[in-house]
């Protein structure tokens, strides 16, 4: 858990960059301002959290789903975010399932390039053994030099 009450603060170039793409152009906030959405925004963050979590404990689990938090908002009164999180929530889903699909992608291509790749490593290896004198082979196979 947090040491101090600061750390549960969400971070000020955060809610600068927040405040910032929602306001007009030209509309300047006081930094007294900033500091208050911040410390709501923490506030807010910590509740529904913690909402979920009670959620999560009733359903008799120990990990906080996507679902928990949109109970949570629900119950929190805050029905109206619904739609919009789980537009939100399905374009992460989708777009997480596409990287999981192209990393998988990746990883079979450099698998086939790898297996093509040791193959003739495989024939040549072979090569040079039979290159080798049989005497040479049964000595270095128990260990002595040639």
């Amino acid at each position: 858990m947090a040491e101090k009450a600061e750390d549960l603060n969400l971070p000020n170039a955060v809610i600068a960059r927040l405040v910032k793409d929602v306001l007009p152009d030209g509309v300047n906030i006081a930094k007294e301002a900033r500091s208050a959405i911040g410390k709501a925004a923490s506030v807010f963050v910590l509740y529904a959290t913690s909402c979920a979590n009670n959620i999560a404990i009733s359903g008799k689990r120990k990990t906080l789903t996507a679902a928990d938090v949109l109970q949570a908002l629900e119950e929190m009164e805050f029905e109206e975010f619904l739609p919009k999180l789980q537009e939100n929530l399905a374009a992460f889903k989708k777009e997480q399932k596409g990287k999981k699909e192209a990393a998988a992608e990746t990883k079979r291509r450099k698998s086939e390039i790898s297996s093509e790749d040791s193959a003739p490593e495989a024939k040549k290896q072979k090569t040079d053994d039979d290159n080798v004198p049989s005497d040479s082979k049964e000595k270095s196979e128990n260990g002595t030099k040639s």
